[in-house]
């Protein structure tokens, strides 16, 4: 059997949806049946506020017949469906919403007094619907007017029907016998309605309030500040302050904004966009906002000057409105003169200044899309500058600090040059590259230094036009002093640049390596006294000078006297090595990293320093999703930097550490992978292409051994910071034979594969007419059988690995060559399958053991080979070995070696292959004898 309760809420549940159904055929429809399509804009805002109301009445008339059928199903099954089952009850919140959206709805047309502007149109209609509507309310005065009969039928049937909910859930709370469960939701219902109670009157006195206001006010003000959603707080005449600097006469506080009344004119401040600061005493306190700071002081404490006597609690939430949030969000349009003036920032903000991540936009097209603080640009940030009538934009991906770039940035140009390097107080400072278009008509690019928005310092330009690359120092934006000129026909240049042109004497190389000493002009043409040194020897000295159509014409003596130089003295001839010192040469790429190093590692700066990844998406420049770029970050850059120092600390014995600084130079988002990678760039920038020639060979092996003592300095900088931040004593400083060691035993040979490349192509060059007789000597040896070619280098004949083959004279030569020495000629091609010097030379080592071994195997003892017994087996095994370019290998591995080797066996091994090299070199092998520098038989 059901309770009185329950057969209440039964009878009151269905007089309520009978009774909306009735004020919606009765009311509703006939308002906006009866009211046409207006043509001002205030008669259209009525009509949509009365097409809300239909719509929030027929979805409350909708939640109300869910709740009466799940009451139906209840009293029906009694015995299996439990009081739990209610709709009022399991989704109490769904019930509440619906009210709360026709309560907003009718109260926002109170606010504009749309019933009454609706009556007023077809009033002959409604005087004939006044005996229908006043028995829908019998409790009206007969002389109300329509638009308050309307109001009424629209009100009253809802706030009985609340109160009648309060009362039936109160009774459920004091009589339910069922479980705990049910007894909370029932508490939970009767809280929320009670709430919703409160809700509805002060929703209705803060509309009547408003509504009051508007008519107090001039049309012109109404016009300005009235819109149906906004609700009147607190007003000056109720609660009088004083407002500075404005002097405002009047102080209107609604709940979305606050608005000061100075005459004709009138300040409207979004309330999401003002921060209160209370005052020394309760009597005044400071309003900051995007462009204005404000202080308001009244005659009296005011605790809740800005929140209104009107305020009522948000539904199941305290009495006590909770203090508004210091960082927001939201859009606003600066009105202020000043670099922000008519822009809008969209995005985060704190204490009236944008703060956090966000977009600015002007009205001339510039976007700015990024961090910001305390209203600059400050940390990672896109912005778009428009530019030129044409659909070209100026993009700038980098860093900021206090609202111009600083550190690290991408930068693509609407003239299609790309800029990636750093940048300081918005200009060009520190390393960066500065390219045009790769089919751009006069293709440049400039690698090197720069100095507020200049090239300044060292760099390197390749001017694609004119064929030629610049290598040397920069000021001003011009070419000035030492630098070396390197063109695509193999000429080289070295001398003194003044305001972008050659002065005084230079050094000038061409491709057939004639040496020229003198002067010339910028175009590489010779004029003025100068000397020529022909590749035959002969000499040309005197002056030279050209004229239009005449050609070069000289003056002078020409002595043919001189024999051809030596090969090895044309080598010599290595340009820029001297004329600026290798550590000076990118001074602004080591100079950000032992900045950030010294600063002790700071994480927010790690990204400014190591740059960050963009995807390229020119075409996408007008669209949103271009100012949304995707950075690799897969965690936050302190945690990244703090594990980074943890991993140094951990790896210090020597085995541990050459694998850490493996991986570290392996990785893009390691600060040594990234610095690597930078002097990478440089490499290639300076030696590939045009740079590939072999007199600036001796300058990129040095720069490459520079490159290794500053990565060693890098990490020693690391590793200090990470003892530091653990409290360790740092260590103690190197002195330079133990860094040595470590450079060159350590670093070098991590590093060297980076620049190999572009490094043994010089060497190639530069050793390309030796590896070419060399190549040519092979040639004529493998035409020698094995036993011919051992009998002519003079190998003695019980040294010879032959014992147990049967040579006859139908025999394939074949077979006999590969029996002899085959496991160190094989061993010995492995000495280019690596980069590494120190495993080149252990290829060596390794080589010269298979040598020993084998003849040990021969005469079936152990046996040390003499150098003179030696030399003729290697050249022998060299000859098999058929190794393409030797000369260049020999050469980098000399260069390359660590000191350490020096006067040991693998000097002494490299210094034989050297030997066999040069003897393969010789035209006429029959004729040559080996001369007598090892006489000594002994064995080594």
């Amino acid at each position: 059997m059901c309770s009185p309760e329950e057969e209440a809420l039964l009878r009151l549940e269905e007089v309520f949806s009978a009774t909306l159904a009735r004020v919606n055929s009765l009311v509703l429809l006939p308002l906006l049946e009866t009211t046409p399509e207006p043509s001002d804009p205030q008669g259209r805002e009525c009509l949509r506020l009365l097409q809300r109301l239909h719509w929030s009445s027929q979805r409350l008339w909708e939640v109300t017949e869910e709740s009466l059928h799940s009451l139906r199903e209840r009293l029906c099954h009694q015995d299996t469906v439990g009081l739990e089952s209610l709709m009022l009850l399991q989704h109490a919140e769904r019930v509440l919403q619906a009210h709360v959206e026709y309560i907003e709805s009718y109260s926002s047309c109170v606010v504009v007094q749309a019933f009454q502007k609706a009556a007023k149109k077809r009033r002959e209609f409604w005087r004939g619907q006044r005996k229908a509507l006043w028995q829908l309310l019998p409790g009206v005065s007969p002389e109300a007017s329509v638009g308050t009969v309307l109001a009424q039928a629209l009100h009253q049937p809802l706030a009985h029907h609340v109160q009648q909910y309060v009362l039936l859930l109160l009774s459920f709370g004091d009589t339910a016998a069922e479980p705990h469960r049910t007894r909370e939701l029932v508490v939970h219902a009767a809280t929320l309605f009670v709430n919703l109670q409160s809700f509805l009157r002060q929703a209705l006195d803060q509309a009547l309030a408003t509504q009051a206001l508007w008519h107090s006010l001039s049309s012109r003000l109404r016009d300005g500040l009235c819109t149906p959603e906004r609700r009147l707080l607190q007003d000056s005449q109720d609660v009088p302050v004083t407002v500075t600097p404005l002097r405002a006469e009047r102080v209107l506080l609604f709940d979305d904004a606050l608005v000061l009344l100075q005459g004709h004119s009138v300040h409207t401040f979004d309330l999401k966009l003002v921060w209160v600061d209370p005052g020394q005493d309760r009597c005044t306190f400071h309003l900051l906002t995007p462009e204005e700071e404000l202080s308001f002081c009244s005659k009296a404490p005011q605790d809740r000057a800005l929140r209104g006597k009107k305020d009522f609690p948000v539904l199941g939430a305290d009495l006590e409105p909770s203090e508004p949030p210091t960082c927001r969000c939201v859009a606003y349009t600066f009105r202020a003169e000043g670099r922000l003036c008519q822009a809008t920032y969209e995005g985060e903000w704190c204490r009236g200044r944008p703060h956090g991540r966000g977009t600015l936009k002007w009205p001339d097209g510039r976007n700015h899309v990024g961090n910001f603080c305390q209203g600059l640009e400050h940390g990672f940030g896109i912005r778009l500058v428009p530019q030129g009538p044409e659909d070209r934009f100026d993009c700038y991906k980098c860093h900021w600090r206090e609202g111009s770039m600083c550190g690290y940035g991408i930068c693509e140009y609407g003239t299609d040059e790309v800029y990636k390097g750093y940048f300081r107080a918005g200009l060009r400072h520190g390393f960066g590259v500065l390219a045009s278009a790769p089919r751009a008509l006069q293709p440049c690019k400039y690698t090197g230094h720069w100095e507020r928005g200049q090239r300044s310092g060292y760099g390197v330009e390749e001017d694609g036009a004119r064929g030629e690359r610049y290598i040397g120092m920069w000021q001003a934006d011009q070419r000035h002093g030492p630098g070396v000129m390197v063109t695509q026909a193999g000429v080289c240049y070295q001398g003194t640049f003044q305001a972008d042109k050659m002065v005084g004497p230079g050094i000038l190389l061409s491709e057939d390596d004639s040496l020229y000493e003198g002067t010339f002009t910028r175009d590489l043409t010779l004029v003025g006294k100068g000397k020529v040194t022909f590749p035959n020897g002969f000499t040309l000295e005197g002056s030279f000078g050209s004229g239009a159509g005449k050609g070069l014409h000289t003056q002078g003596v020409l002595d043919t006297a001189a024999f051809p130089p030596d090969p090895s003295s044309t080598r010599k001839r290595q340009l820029g090595v001297g004329i600026f010192p290798v550590e000076s040469h990118w001074q602004g790429v080591y100079g950000p990293f032992r900045d950030f190093v010294s600063a002790g590692c700071p994480g927010d700066e790690q990204e400014a320093l190591l740059g960050f990844h963009v995807q390229n998406s020119r075409e996408l420049r007008k669209s949103q999703e271009y100012l949304c770029c995707e950075r690799t970050q897969p965690e936050p850059c302190a945690d990244r930097m703090e594990g980074i120092l943890d991993e140094l600390l951990l790896h210090r014995e020597p085995r541990a550490l050459r694998e850490c600084l493996r991986k570290a130079l392996s990785n893009s988002l390691h600060p040594l992978g990234k610095l690597l990678r930078t002097l990478m760039l440089t490499f290639q920038a300076t030696y590939a292409g045009i740079g590939a020639n072999k007199h600036l060979q001796a300058l990129a092996q040095e720069e490459v051994k520079q490159h290794a003592r500053e990565l060693w300095a890098a990490y020693r900088g690391l590793l200090q910071v990470a003892l530091q931040r653990k409290g360790q004593a740092p260590e103690e400083d190197e002195d330079t034979e133990t860094r040595d060691l470590q450079v060159h035993g350590l670093v070098l040979p991590l590093m060297l594969p980076s620049f190999y490349s572009e490094l043994f192509t010089l060497y190639l060059l530069l050793h390309e007419t030796e590896d070419s007789l060399y190549s040519q000597g092979i040639a004529n040896l493998s035409l020698f059988p094995d036993t011919k070619l051992l009998e002519f280098l003079d190998v003695q004949k019980h040294l010879w690995p032959l014992k147990d083959l049967t040579l006859t004279t139908n025999q394939r030569l074949s077979l006999v060559r590969d029996k002899c020495f085959l496991s160190a000629t094989e061993c010995l091609q492995k000495i280019i399958t690596t980069v590494d010097p120190r495993e080149k030379l252990e290829v060596l080592e390794r080589t010269y053991g298979e040598i020993e071994a084998t003849v040990s195997r021969v005469l079936g003892r152990e046996h040390k080979l003499p150098m003179d017994d030696l030399l003729p087996l290697l050249i022998y095994v060299v000859s098999r070995a058929r190794i393409q370019h030797l000369g260049a290998e020999i050469h980098l591995i000399r260069d390359m070696m660590d000191p350490i080797h020096a006067g040991g066996l693998c000097d002494f091994l490299l210094t034989a292959l050297e030997s066999c090299y040069e003897h393969i070199q010789k035209e006429d092998m029959r004729l040559h004898r080996f001369p007598g520098r090892w006489d000594s038989r002994e064995p080594w």
